[in-house]
């Protein structure tokens, strides 16, 4: 069978030119220029002395962001779905049981985790929109006290909504079980304090609120959660994930071969958190939280609902419902077509439903929610729904100076 002739199917084939997109969906956020120029710079083996000393220096800068003193904290070489699987191949064994708290569907997610592990996942069901219940998860660990583990989502991308991860964690520490938390959404969008939590297993994304390039998953471990793993009865089921080998790789003192990591990636990595170790990691928690008030009090004033509840919705990550009558779809090709400007669709249950903005990272400034509400505004109004750009300007502007 002879190949195909690429020339005559496609003649025009180029290098490829994407368009300059305002992202305020749920990830990827824009990158900072020196982000962006990071990743063009040249590439080195993945065990060039230069570049372990890189290395060593990413994880200072991510205990920083996490706020944790962790000898274990790295970047995991692939997406946040790679740093939750490393998270429970590692500390899930065949038969453990796994309380794990679903209001959204990245607990859903875990739940799949724990039962291709071998464990046995005990569902806290919350309903999507709200937070995570701690009694629920109290009455599940004296329903369970063989429970080893407490799986939970700090940020639920999906909603919009936050847990309080500091009770939760608690709560498991209690029950002598050790917690796994999912910070894709919240490390540098708003507070996270590992240490001071008493979270065991966190794994997060380099795409939110990082504004760096996809592709990485920042985690981190506690002594607790280290004795763990390495006191497995039985090998980690995955050889990519398994930290007792990782661990050799990511060590500046005995660095051997274990896999060739996304040696740009990491360029670009380190280099949107020196931007966050300069304007300080409870700045940008304020930063976050001040646009969040600007880009409320906007899209209020155009009569748009939140779905999460005010003191558990994410600064960063904001879900409203869809108005009546309007085609979700239609609005977001606009947005996109006429204003170059992505925000997010609903998932599961509430596909078709809501809408979500992000404001994480670089794509959190003023000029973006200026873009964000104008474009709305401009958009309802085209579709028929009558809509005062005006009197959400008017508002956005005296939230942002109140």
């Amino acid at each position: 069978m002879s190949a195909p002739d690429i020339h005559s199917a496609r003649p025009s084939f180029a290098s490829f030119a994407p368009p300059q997109r305002t992202l305020m969906g749920p990830g990827p956020s824009d990158l900072h220029p020196r982000t962006l120029a990071a990743l063009s710079r040249p590439t080195v083996g993945h065990l060039d002395p230069s570049f372990v000393g890189m290395m060593d220096e990413l994880k200072v800068l991510l205990r920083y962001a996490f706020q944790t003193e962790n000898a274990l904290t790295f970047p995991v070489s692939g997406p946040g779905s790679v740093g939750m699987e490393t998270c429970f191949d590692n500390l899930v064994e065949p038969g453990d049981t796994v309380i794990v708290c679903r209001n959204g569907v990245f607990g859903g997610r875990m739940i799949e985790n724990v039962e291709r592990a071998g464990g046995i996942a005990i569902v806290v069901d919350d309903v999507w929109g709200e937070t995570v219940d701690p009694q629920k998860v109290e009455d599940a660990f004296k329903t369970h006290p063989e429970a080893k583990l407490l799986a939970f989502v700090h940020a639920e991308t999906s909603t919009g909504a936050r847990a309080d991860a500091q009770a939760l964690a608690e709560i498991a520490r209690r029950h002598g079980a050790l917690s796994i938390v999912d910070a894709v959404t919240s490390l540098a969008g708003c507070e996270l304090r590992v240490d001071a939590w008493g979270l065991d297993a966190v794994y997060s994304g380099s795409q939110k609120c990082l504004s760096s390039a996809p592709g990485l998953s920042p985690v981190t471990f506690s002594e607790a959660a280290l004795e763990r793993i390495k006191g497995r009865s039985r090998r980690v089921q995955s050889w990519f994930m398994d930290l007792n080998l990782v661990l050799d790789y990511w060590n500046s003192a005995k660095r051997t071969y274990h896999h060739t990591a996304p040696i740009n990636n990491l360029y670009a990595l380190h280099e949107s958190l020196l931007l966050l170790a300069e304007e300080g990691i409870e700045n940008a928690w304020a930063r976050h939280a001040r646009l969040h008030r600007m880009l409320r009090a906007g899209l209020e004033a155009m009569g748009l609902q939140f779905v999460v509840a005010e003191p558990w919705r994410l600064p960063q990550l904001n879900t409203v419902y869809v108005p009546e009558g309007v085609n979700d779809p239609e609005v977001r090709r606009r947005l996109l077509n006429n204003f170059n400007l992505e925000i997010g669709a609903g998932l599961g249950p509430l596909a078709g439903k809501v809408w979500r903005f992000g404001l994480m990272g670089q794509s959190c400034r003023e000029e973006n929610i200026i873009l964000c509400l104008q474009a709305l505004a401009e958009t309802l109004n085209a579709l028929g729904l009558p809509t005062d750009g005006d009197a959400a300007f008017a508002s956005a502007h005296a939230a942002n100076t109140a």
